[in-house]
């Protein structure tokens, strides 16, 4: 028997929750979601994230708040700096005030040399599971969003994520569609038409990242 008590929910997920009270159907798959994402960066593996359409610039979006600060300072590693003292001591300085630690994260729809070449050489529903077959390790996290949840080549990145040994989030809609069976863990946005769905993934995504980024490097303080 497990007497432990449960982990704290971190207060990027609490503060959503209670400015969004709709988003409390969700929020044990927003736990959930947390914490794969938090046990896959700490691990020392990577984010993979995909979409079509406003969903694309959603996965960027994603990977933008990841790779670079978000709400706190990010220092790069003493080990790092150290290096970079004796690698590079005339410019050391510089770059350690200008880099700052990632939370390592790939946006699928932005390759778009590679995306482009799947889609004509081969066919569209297969450019993000090509890529997920070639980035995708054991331990990593794809991140599939679809607002109907039934876009092929998002399905079709979530069945090579399983081949791979990757989890899968899906971000959709309330229907939930094809994604919502194919996924290792669904976030529903409790709404139906696709812009609506669209507005509740902005909230759901910041606050996975913001808690991402309090467990990482709150230590270091929020910046101004």
């Amino acid at each position: 028997m497990n007497d432990s008590a449960p982990e704290p929910r971190p207060t990027a997920l609490t503060e959503v929750l209670e400015r969004l009270p709709s988003l409390g159907s969700i929020a044990s798959e927003l736990d959930a979601a947390f914490v794969a994402l938090r046990d896959a960066l700490r691990a020392g593996h990577k984010i993979l994230a995909c979409g079509n359409g406003g969903s694309a610039a959603d996965a960027d979006h994603i990977v933008g708040e990841l790779m670079k600060s978000f709400a706190y300072h990010r220092p790069i590693s003493r080990r790092d700096q150290a290096a970079l003292r004796a690698l590079a001591p005339d410019v050391a300085s510089e770059l350690i005030a200008g880099l700052e630690s990632p939370l390592a994260a790939i946006s699928l729809p932005s390759q778009t040399g590679l995306l482009t070449a799947i889609a004509n050489d081969v066919a569209y529903p297969f450019v993000f599971a090509q890529q997920v077959l070639g980035l995708g390790a054991p331990g990593d996290v794809l991140i599939a969003i679809s607002t109907s949840g039934n876009s092929k080549n998002v399905l079709h990145a979530c069945r090579v994520a399983r081949l791979r040994g990757v989890i899968s989030i899906g971000l959709t809609g309330a229907d939930g569609g094809e994604l919502a069976r194919t996924a290792d863990i669904t976030l529903r946005a409790p709404a139906r038409e696709t812009h609506l769905i669209q507005e509740l993934h902005l909230p759901i995504y910041h606050a996975l990242c913001l808690a991402l980024e309090e467990h990482f490097f709150a230590v270091h303080g929020r910046r101004g």
